[in-house]
């Protein structure tokens, strides 16, 4: 029996094993295997491969079993509850990358849209690819304001690996040499069309503070030979992103880091695996692996590494640490601190304004490009000018101008055949263009997430209650959102300009961040410097839940830079012993 154990356990045992295969799991499995590592990927849900596992990618809106993919509310209503608060997002061209909500509950005391999709390449099939780093204003700004605790690292520590990042997924942007919003190593910038080149001209003039500039996005416009040799090739402009690209001209774990991974011979990706908990060995002092449900047999297995990398997201990372739990961490892995679960964040959205542009009606564009403008923040920038005395930090908006083509005219049109119908579709709808704020939410302690043993998943696992809401900081930045968007809309020479506040509640952002944050003091943090665990150095956290204050900007950037760091970092301490 000894024997059979042992050769049991060195058939289950690695160098590492990354958590997650999403769009920080894919960065730390490139990262540790070009570095010699052997590495098991453990991902909870299905196996989906590029190119292969994109089923609706090409489908023309005609060949959907619902008109223009819209899912009928009855579809929708007990089974996607949750995911169907994405709106338009969630399609028949994506139900496949949304989990069911009726066998993935959890509860809100506030509500809190915890949108997810369990599979490999997780949500870096379905971001929004918007790309931007974090400030040297963003890692001093908790010190400064004395808001929850200090990063323990600062733009400098992170700058070479957002060069290194986006060089190799690709990041087509504009260098605007902002201090706010770092310019980077791009490829050129996809171009404004006439009405958003007008609105930056007029909006500009009259407020420079407030740069107006191509959104920087994870789309490839001028491809490198590695990302070449990876199967990738330029954006095809379909806009179809959200399905999966068969061309890889975004980029996502399927089309980038898991290859690249794969490429290296030191790679195992093992689907249907949730993993449970951390294995903590007590007389080592560290975490001796993981162990796992597989999804499909409903058995438990133990999987073993020197090195262990949770990217499971914020939250999935959070709920593995807090159901593990031993001698040594009665409370949850690595919460000496009582940090694990709290200090969640997300952007806040839904507020902006509109306005229709009636001067270019005999002007179209061509392609349907998947990407907008982009607003940097533009207040409490560190000067008397910008700023605010009614909230702190700041924020972005993300728009564009369009004009409404056939496929959205088709209900305005109604059914039938004949030269009245083809007329109706024949003509695009007149220009109109949106700003919509993304902004910072503060790190507060009682925003939190817990461990509900009450409320059981299908696979008769504990869940998470989420109690997580804004506050008036949040609420005041939300006003100014919308009234600094009409303003510029209004100084472009926009017609029938309308603000609007449609609402939010936390989550919907998608950004969710702040589980397990990193600081400088194991009493107040989770994770130190280099995104160790304090209490146990060979854990790494590096998907969001490692944030410790959530800037403006997108964040998957940040998350795949700090993964390359870390992942750096966890090779060369493994060689010295250190781990």
């Amino acid at each position: 029996m000894a024997n059979l154990n042992g050769r049991a356990r060195r058939k289950n045992t690695y160098d590492a094993i990354v958590v997650g295969s999403g769009i920080t799991g894919g960065i730390a499995a490139k990262e540790l295997t070009e570095k010699g590592l052997k590495v098991l990927v453990l991902e909870r849900g299905r196996m989906v491969r590029h190119l292969e596992d994109y089923p609706t990618a090409t489908l023309d809106p005609w060949q959907t079993k619902y008109p223009q993919g819209q899912l009928p509310p009855d579809e929708l209503a007990e089974r996607y509850k949750v995911q169907r608060r994405t709106g338009y997002t969630m399609t028949e061209y994506t139900q496949h990358f949304f989990v069911r909500d009726d066998t993935n509950p959890y509860t809100e005391t506030n509500r809190f849209d915890w949108i997810r999709g369990y599979h490999v390449g997780g949500r870096s099939l379905t971001w929004g690819r918007q790309s931007y780093r974090h400030s040297p204003i963003d890692f001093e700004a908790n010190a400064r304001e004395g808001i929850a605790v200090d990063w323990p690292i600062r733009y400098e520590d992170l700058a070479p690996w957002y060069d290194h990042v986006e060089r190799f997924i690709g990041v087509s942007g504009q260098a605007e040499g902002l201090p706010q919003l770092p310019d980077g190593v791009y490829q050129p910038p996809m171009e404004m069309n006439c009405v958003e080149k007008a609105f930056k001209a007029k909006s500009e003039a009259r407020f420079p503070e407030r740069r107006i500039t191509m959104g920087r996005t994870a789309h490839l416009t001028a491809p490198t030979e590695e990302q070449l040799s990876l199967g990738r090739t330029k954006c095809q402009y379909r806009n179809m992103c959200i399905r999966g690209c068969p061309f890889g001209g975004y980029y996502s774990s399927n089309s980038g880091g898991l290859v690249a991974a794969e490429r290296t011979g030191n790679l195992v990706i093992r689907p249907n695996s949730i993993v449970t908990e951390l294995i903590y060995d007590e007389k080592a002092g560290k975490a001796s692996g993981v162990r796992i449900m597989d999804a499909t047999t409903r058995k438990d297995e133990e999987f073993y590494a020197d090195v262990v990398f949770l990217c499971a997201s914020a939250l999935n990372s959070a709920w593995i640490m807090m159901n593990s739990t031993s001698s040594r961490f009665p409370n949850g892995f690595g919460n000496g601190s009582d940090q694990l679960g709290r200090n969640v964040m997300d952007h806040h959205l839904g507020v902006g304004a509109s306005g229709e542009a009636p001067e270019f009606a005999d002007m179209y564009y061509s392609g349907r490009r998947p990407n907008g403008i982009y607003v940097p923040r533009f207040r409490n920038l560190g000067d008397a000018a910008t700023k605010r005395s009614d909230y702190l930090r700041g924020f972005g908006y993300q728009g564009g101008a369009s004009r409404p083509g056939w496929e959205r005219d088709l209900r305005k049109a109604g059914r039938g055949f004949g030269a009245e119908r083809k007329a109706a579709l024949s003509q695009p709808g007149p220009w109109s263009m949106g700003l919509g704020g993304f902004g910072e939410i503060l790190p507060y302690e009682d925003n939190r997430v817990t461990l509900n043993r009450d409320l059981k998943d299908e696979f008769g696992l504990p869940t998470l209650t989420m109690n997580v809401t804004m506050r008036e900081n949040e609420l005041a930045m939300r006003k100014d959102m919308q009234n600094a968007a009409a303003e510029m809309l209004e100084a472009a020479g926009f017609k029938n300009v309308r603000g609007y506040d449609s609402g939010f509640a936390p989550g919907l952002g998608i950004h969710e961040m702040g589980t397990a944050r990193m600081g400088r003091d194991p009493k107040t943090s989770v994770l130190n410097a280099h995104n160790q665990v304090h209490e146990c150095k060979n854990v790494y956290v590096t998907d969001g839940a490692a944030m410790t204050s959530a800037s403006c900007v997108n964040p998957s950037l940040t998350y795949m830079a700090l993964t390359a760091r870390a992942a750096d970092h966890a090779v060369k301490a493994r060689k010295r012993g250190d781990l």
